[in-house]
């Protein structure tokens, strides 16, 4: 009697080991997406620890909800969305003991239009890591996302004119 085993692992195949908790998959999955999702993540935290823990975080959600992952859709976008959500409980769990003074907030519009070209792509994470949780959440999620001010002003329980202004 012969057993083969096969060389490599379908998604589908890695997601149904991941459904029974295969430590392999995991591992798999969570090699495959670490970057692509800390760099998601980099862009919501205000350091590269609290971006660590994001991370870390919505992978346990991932490997929690994986069974919720409906084959045929692309698994990078489903794990994108967690990482976002994640992201976002971050925000609000920040945001609710953190207090902030509107005399201490900075204008950061510039004169030179064409200094965001000039930046490298470190500075401008340094500078969207700048920003305090409320701007650095609408910036992502307008911006980086796509949201509109409404999605976003239920994500973040805030008003759309909040949302808005946030971004200006």
């Amino acid at each position: 009697m012969k057993i083969t085993l096969p060389l490599s692992y379908t998604e589908h195949d890695i997601v149904q080991a991941c459904v029974l908790r295969k430590r392999w998959a995991q591992k798999l999955i969570y090699e495959q997406y670490y970057s692509a999702m800390l760099g998601v993540c980099l862009r919501y935290a205000s350091n590269q620890e609290d971006a660590l823990d994001i991370l870390h975080d919505g992978f346990i959600k991932v490997f929690k909800n994986i069974h919720r992952y409906e084959q045929g859709t692309s698994l990078n976008a489903w794990i994108r969305r967690l990482m976002i959500n994640t992201s976002i409980d971050y925000y609000r769990k920040l945001i609710k003991r953190r207090t902030e003074n509107i005399d201490t907030v900075l204008d950061l519009k510039g004169k030179d239009v064409d200094a965001v070209s000039k930046c490298s792509e470190k500075e401008i994470l340094g500078a969207v890591q700048s920003l305090t949780p409320a701007y650095r959440a609408v910036f992502n999620l307008y911006v980086l996302e796509g949201y509109s001010h409404k999605e976003i002003a239920v994500f973040l329980n805030i008003s759309e004119s909040t949302s808005r202004s946030n971004l200006v």
